[in-house]
């Protein structure tokens, strides 16, 4: 095993990352709202996590320390703990929320693949199931963890690019005709629903510490990997738009892709797809749990969660951080609602992405960075937040009431527990 990590490992975890539940999720979500023009929705989304990895980039070389965000916004804020800390428990929640919209999606392919798209039972078995497979693997240590993502990851780019590059020889042209059928407001609005999908180049500037070279290869990865995974949605989309109609594709939802498939390949078509689908979920859940529960035992360590959850085994795996992550996300998936988590991960991850920008602006001359870009990211992730806001209002009120209940109770959480810690503390 290599001491530092090259440009082509590092890719290799932004893709990887990535290429998730998310895309298999949010293709059905985003042609409902954003029709022929789905293509661009993915496109745009693209450019967000590009202006929002600048950030990250600019941020992680000037701090070359793990936690990420959390990290950042401390720097940013020393005199105010509770921003960072109020982002390290939305972050974590967001993570929980991704874990659970992955599960969610495996569950929902291997029951339609099972003939029971519509089952209940059968799909919060597989999501629960493969929650505690993955559960396992990293409990059993990193070698473990390590050695089955690389297998996972290769299998299932493989699959995406064959389907994608199959599913351009059969489409209908008509299909993208016009190319606004719904208003440009619901492209902005898609774009901003569809960011869960791109979620995941973040884990790049947790390795920086790590990272041979930082300062060209921690950028350039960040960039070359969100480019290549908006290429491959891209190619997607034109496939499912191109072979499906609106309505395959709205009684399809969240296994569009593999619907796509059927007409050319047949049976073998929507298995193969559900298998990729299967693949990528699976290696997203896996990275995840393996970032997200380190990143929740260094936060601990400041005492923003509680010190037991800081905990590491002789292994070094923070085996009660994982059991956290492991039972909540559970909670969610049975939870049951697919708009809900898509949302709610997609505007947690939105926030935090402009919160990191902010704290770029603050620190725009010690990160190096171009105040204009930096200006540009924050007033583009703050008008598709706002778009975001303003849709679920009109159209999905329950969605957005849930929203703002988690995030209510995410404020009163850390408050109560900030309070029972300095009454701690005075003792």
């Amino acid at each position: 095993m290599r001491d530092k990590l090259g440009l082509k490992e590092l890719v290799a975890i932004g893709i990887g990352s990535m290429i998730g539940g998310g895309i298999f999720s949010v293709m059905g979500v985003a042609d409902e709202i954003a029709g022929h023009a789905t293509v661009l929705v993915f496109v745009i989304g693209g450019i967000i996590a590009l202006f929002a990895g600048y950030n990250y980039a600019k941020l992680a070389l000037a701090y070359k320390v793990d936690g990420a965000s959390y990290i950042y916004l401390k720097y940013a804020f020393p005199k105010t703990l509770a921003i960072a800390a109020i982002t390290g428990w939305s972050v974590i929640v967001g993570y929980i929320g991704t874990l659970a919209l992955y599960a969610y999606t495996f569950g929902s392919y291997g029951a339609a693949m099972l003939g029971y798209a519509d089952n209940y039972l059968v799909r919060s078995l597989l999501a629960f199931g493969i929650l505690t497979l993955f559960l396992w693997i990293n409990l059993l240590g990193i070698k473990e963890m390590g050695e089955s993502e690389d297998v996972i990851v290769f299998f299932k780019v493989a699959i995406m690019m064959t389907m994608g590059i199959i599913g351009l020889f059969y489409l209908n042209p008509s299909h993208f005709q016009p190319l606004f059928d719904k208003s440009f407001s619901g492209v902005l609005l898609s774009a901003a629903l569809v960011f869960v999908a791109f979620e995941g180049f973040q884990l790049i500037t947790n390795s920086v510490a790590e990272t041979e070279n930082p300062d060209r290869n921690t950028p350039l990865s960040i960039y070359l990997s969100i480019t290549i995974v908006t290429l491959i949605y891209v190619v997607l989309a034109i496939a499912v738009i191109g072979i499906l109609t609106p309505q395959e594709i709205k009684a399809a939802k969240e296994y569009a892709i593999a619907e796509a498939l059927k007409p050319i390949l047949g049976e073998w078509g929507f298995v193969l797809a559900s298998i990729a689908a299967m693949l990528a979920t699976s290696s997203a859940i896996n990275g995840t749990l393996f970032g997200a529960s380190r990143m929740m035992a260094d936060i601990a360590k400041d005492g923003i969660f509680p010190s037991i959850l800081s905990y590491k085994n002789a292994k070094t795996i923070p085996s009660h951080a994982l059991l956290s992550m492991y039972v909540l996300a559970t909670l969610f998936v049975l939870y049951g609602s697919l708009d809900s988590i898509i949302a709610f991960s997609s505007m947690t991850f939105l926030l935090v992405s402009l919160a990191v920008a902010i704290a770029n602006a603050k620190l725009y001359r010690q990160t190096n960075s171009s105040l204009i870009i930096i200006l540009l990211s924050i007033a583009l992730m703050s008008i598709t937040v706002s778009l975001m806001i303003y849709y679920l209002f009109e159209n999905e009120p329950k969605t957005l009431f849930d929203i703002a209940m988690i995030y209510g109770l995410i404020i009163i959480s850390f408050t109560f527990y900030y309070i029972l810690q300095r009454k701690h503390l005075k003792r």
